[in-house]
């Protein structure tokens, strides 16, 4: 404790901590203390890695400048540290290693599953360790998240700082430390290669969809694509309608091929003027999708995170929008980042605080006196607004007259969570994301218990609905069913339909049947299109063959991972082609892809030649086929044509469990 006491104080002096933006008290800069006051304590060998092929010590890393991450994947200001953390990585590339402590607060974040699905959702690069039981965390006397310590080249601490906005201090300190022993000769510059959990997984047709809405007059869906940075829209019965976004992550207005979102979570659908609005979450914006025009353009924020509370206004920051409510003319907005609820008026565009002072904690009263923390879901019963706020596990109401206040239906405290149906008090839910009313009923999303929970507002007495409180993807009756950290719900008619997150898949349950089902999509061509730009498509050289120039077919082979098959509700392609066709040609460079296997003919001469395969695979799970992957990849054969050689030239490809793999 008292190590980080010092280290903070070092740091402190060096640059303004307590409040961002804020001008230092004083111009005076003492020197760094580049050599460090106390060994940095090493990790026990006993804890889970993520990110790295094998665990990692301190005094492996002496030469490199080490920062120490003290994170837990529920809070949004340790959120809003990665992105900064990626910026120092890209500039201090050959000299910084970054480490993410993970250090959970809830009880499903301790589970390494689950840190690997927030690791690959906040496409995080840099190893992570599992410390579930806070050992690191003790010896380095960290007492809140996010915290930050840096550790010089030969492993003792520099100093350290709690909270966000970390990018200048950082910058500024790691720079120096970089200068200072690198004049002593003492800094490793050898690059680092870490197995990153990314490149173990398959690639979903979805990735982690974070809110969806319906309109049940159309039959049609509406959710985000979150980690594919698009919205999707489809009919009730999986048919994909659009696809609204390039794919990369970026804050760019136009058309629906050409425009740019960021992880966006928070959608809500306008029936009367056919359009779409969006919290596009780590822009920190909110946007509106026009579907007459097909165009998309941005109402408020300007992809920077406002640091500054009590800014409203036209054109102001915002932070973290992460769900969305239309009355009217007004967005009603979960604001996670400040704790609050915003609303935005829609013609104006004039974004004003409507509940919450800012101060995260679980406390009722009147709407600017009421303290929120994190809310992450909204939705209305036509007489006051409902919000789960997820870092006190709680649902609340907040009124619609501006005079009114903010109660608590369900929650204790910050540290007061667990999956316990009953009655407020006693009845508790894990980090909750989502809510939605229908039928008289608000449906919970209980994310962090895998549930979805129904609460009579009235009562204010909770229980399970669909889950059995174990992370997983079964179908059937909703006491059986599985889900993987739903985030997003909507009901409409005699369904709820729920993005069921770290499970990439649309959940459908028919409230009458109390049973639910996948939805299984059409069309996943369209939603294909802009995850693999042709610029990025993985290429793979493989050996060189020989040929006789009396063959006339190339076989071609694909394993795919157990468990899965080629989805026949898309047209897997392979495309083939010489760039010699005087040496080999293929007649039909194009062959649609329905088997493992495909024979294709050709015509062979002497001579040298490449032979380019180009592979468009689509498959999915043999149990549940709402569950897609897709995978794209161009074979490069080096090919010499002769007299006596293979009669039959044979390609294969393999996809493992969770890799890939040419023989």
């Amino acid at each position: 404790m008292l190590l980080l006491l010092v280290a903070l104080i070092c740091l402190a002096v060096v640059a303004p901590l307590a409040a961002v933006g804020q001008a230092p008290a004083t111009s005076a800069r003492p020197e760094i203390p580049f050599e460090g006051r106390a060994p940095a304590p090493d990790f026990p060998d006993s804890l889970e890695w993520l990110n790295t092929a094998r665990p990692l010590s301190l005094p492996g890393l002496r030469g490199k400048i080490v920062l120490l991450d003290f994170w837990t994947y529920c809070c949004i200001n340790c959120m809003h540290v990665i992105p900064d953390l990626k910026k120092l990585e890209a500039k201090y590339a050959r000299e910084l290693v970054v480490i993410g402590v993970h250090s959970a607060k809830f009880e499903n974040e301790k589970q390494t599953a689950n840190i690997r699905e927030a690791i690959q959702r906040y496409e995080i690069e840099h190893p992570v360790v599992n410390d579930r039981d806070f050992l690191v965390w003790k010896s380095y006397g960290a007492r809140s998240w996010p915290t930050l310590v840096l550790i010089n080249p030969n492993g003792k601490i520099i100093g350290g700082h709690s909270g966000e906005g970390i990018y200048d201090l950082f910058d500024q300190v790691i720079g120096a430390t970089v200068r200072h022993f690198d004049a002593k000769g003492e800094l490793d510059r050898r690059p680092i290669n870490f197995q990153l959990e990314k490149d173990k997984a398959p690639r979903s047709v979805l990735s982690y969809p974070g809110k969806i809405a319906a309109d049940e007059a159309t039959k049609r869906l509406f959710f985000t694509d979150s980690n594919h940075n698009r919205v999707i829209v489809a009919a009730f019965d999986g048919q994909i309608l659009e696809c609204i976004g390039e794919g990369s992550a970026g804050l760019k207005d136009g058309s629906f091929e050409t425009a740019r979102f960021f992880r966006p979570q928070g959608i809500c659908f306008d029936p009367v003027n056919e359009r779409i609005f969006i919290a596009d979450t780590e822009n920190h914006a909110i946007r509106t999708i026009d579907l007459k025009s097909k165009t998309v353009s941005t109402l408020a924020g300007n992809g920077r995170q406002a640091r500054r509370h009590g800014q409203e206004g036209k054109g102001v920051e915002l932070n973290s929008p992460w769900d969305l409510l239309l009355l009217g003319e007004t967005l009603y907005i979960a604001m996670a980042g400040p704790h609050q609820l915003w609303t935005l008026d829609t013609k104006t565009l004039e974004a004003r605080v409507y509940a919450g002072t800012g101060r995260e904690n679980i406390v009722d009263g009147p709407l600017k006196e009421a303290a929120l923390a994190q809310p992450s879901g909204i939705t209305w019963d036509g007489v006051k607004l409902y919000f789960a706020d997820s870092e006190v596990s709680a649902v609340r109401s907040a009124d619609l007259d501006p005079a009114g206040k903010v109660e608590t239906l369900l929650g204790q405290g910050l540290f007061d969570f667990g999956d316990v149906d009953g009655k407020y008090p006693e009845a508790r839910l894990q980090h909750c994301l989502g809510v939605a009313f229908h039928g008289g009923l608000l449906y919970v999303a209980d994310t962090y218990n895998h549930k979805i929970k129904k609460l009579n507002s009235k009562t204010k007495e909770v229980v399970t609905f669909i889950g059995t409180g174990r992370r997983g993807k079964s179908d059937g009756a909703t006491t059986q069913a599985e889900l993987n950290e739903p985030a997003g719900l909507c009901a409409v008619g005699d369904k709820l339909f729920i993005a069921d997150s770290n499970n990439h898949l649309i959940r459908v349950c028919d409230l009458k049947a109390g049973t639910v089902s996948t939805l299984a999509w059409k069309g996943l061509e369209k939603l294909s299109k802009n995850l693999a730009p042709a610029a990025s498509v993985r290429e793979v050289q493989l050996d060189g063959r020989k040929l006789a120039s009396s063959a006339r077919s190339l076989e071609f082979r694909v394993s795919l991972p157990k468990g899965t098959k080629l989805n026949p509700g898309a047209q897997s392609t392979l495309k083939v082609v010489s760039d010699n066709p005087e040496v080999l040609r293929f007649p039909a460079p194009e062959t649609p892809f329905t088997k493992e296997t495909a024979l294709i003919e050709l015509s062979a001469k002497t001579g040298h030649t490449k032979v380019r395969l180009h592979l468009t695979l689509y498959y999915c799970d043999t149990t549940n086929a709402g569950l897609c992957y897709f995978d794209e990849v161009r074979l490069v054969v080096p090919l010499e044509v002769s007299g006596q050689a293979e009669d039959k030239l044979a390609v294969s490809y393999e996809l493992g469990q969770n890799h890939w793999k040419t023989p």
